[in-house]
């Protein structure tokens, strides 16, 4: 099969869909990979490096959206990508369709094959190419958020972890899956006073079991959140439902009773967001002030570490892009039930559930499930 790797060009963002690793690997069964030049450099893959594998380097995103039977990127194709899709084409990305009715329409009409890694899910219900980037995005949220508490951002001035004689800040974690785990582990181990909510008892469990009951844990409701948030320091939006779009647990009432220069980080904001007044930034202005309280709503927060984050993704993807190259895609999603709930369209139809109701039309069954 032919595989091309653009270059990504939503704003800030510096990860590349496959290391030269992965593309070694790749072109050692035989597949052509295309890249495009400069494409690896935000993480420090050099062309020669690429070259070097036995990959292609062309000149544009135009050669490799022509040629490429399957395109396999990081981000959702951005509207410059638009006249590239074409019918056919198998697309293998994160495409966080519910948040974005635009891009789903034009993926719709190009009748192109959508898969989504965040909606590839393992029978036990787990997100193997989620997991990854929500490891790395969770960890990181704790960081972006002591910068967003600092005086120069707008900030209260607080120090996570405290100091001497002085108290740590409290940090409220909403959602207790992979991402919310990996926030409430670095926040725990910097010392901040951490309490996470879910709906879920035994995954709260299971948290307050590995800290050694040095976090607070609660059933999610509504007045409880309210109760919690208006005196934190930093509150995380950690909530995912898969391929649809994130509940709004804080409203912009339950925000104007924060303490002014608190901070939040909605880690959900690339599915709408779980904050009502949550709105996508970018790496280069990441942060704003609403109703006294300090936003970070960057929509690809792994972005920030691309290297790190780059080679976490290929070893998640790559078996599932190896399997749908030497197979045919329609073969390798009859026979992989994972890989087959991540297919959100197909041939100009939805089959995602999430994505349907999101923007209430029809979804169709999957072709490729199993008959009854």
């Amino acid at each position: 099969m032919i595989i091309g790797i653009p270059k990504e060009i939503k704003a800030g963002e510096r990860r590349v869909a496959m290391t030269p690793q992965g593309v070694d690997a790749l072109v050692s069964h035989r597949h052509r990979v295309l890249v495009e030049k400069t494409a690896g450099a935000g993480s420090g893959f050099s062309d020669p490096e690429y070259e070097k594998t036995g990959a292609i380097l062309v000149e544009s995103a135009g050669e490799v959206w022509n040629e490429a039977e399957m395109i396999v990127k990081v981000k959702e194709p951005q509207e410059r990508e638009f006249p590239f899709l074409k019918p056919g084409k198998i697309l293998f990305t994160y495409l966080h369709l519910a948040a974005d009715e635009l891009l789903t329409q034009r993926l719709l009409e190009s009748r192109i094959v959508g898969l989504a890694y965040e909606t590839v899910q393992d029978p036990d219900g787990s997100l193997p190419l989620l997991r990854p980037m929500s490891e790395i995005a969770g960890r990181a949220s704790i960081l972006a958020g002591g910068m967003c508490l600092e005086a120069r951002h707008g900030g209260r001035g607080v120090l996570l972890c405290g100091a001497s004689g002085v108290p740590p800040a409290k940090v409220i974690i909403l959602g207790a899956g992979v991402v919310g785990a990996n926030a409430c582990k670095v926040a725990v181990g910097l010392g901040a006073r951490v309490s996470i909510f879910d709906v879920q008892a035994e995954r709260l469990r299971y948290l307050h079991d590995i800290t050694q009951g040095h976090i607070a844990t609660f059933i999610s409701n509504r007045m409880t959140i309210e109760e919690e948030i208006s005196d934190a320091d930093l509150v995380v939006g950690a909530v995912l439902i898969p391929g649809a779009q994130a509940p709004r647990l804080v409203t912009r009432q339950m925000l104007k009773g924060m303490r002014p220069g608190s901070a939040i980080v909605d880690v959900s904001v690339d599915q709408g967001g779980c904050f009502e007044t949550a709105r996508p930034t970018t790496h280069e202005h990441p942060t704003y002030i609403e109703e006294g309280v300090v936003h970070y709503c960057v929509a690809n927060i792994p972005g920030a570490y691309p290297r790190t984050s780059t080679f976490a993704l290929t070893n998640a993807t790559f078996p599932y892009i190896l399997q749908i190259a030497g197979h045919g895609y329609e073969k390798a999603l009859v026979e992989n039930e994972a890989l087959r709930k991540g297919l959100n369209l197909i041939d100009g139809k939805i089959v995602c559930e999430g994505v349907a109701q999101t923007f209430e039309r029809v979804c169709v069954t999957n072709p490729f499930s199993p008959r009854p």
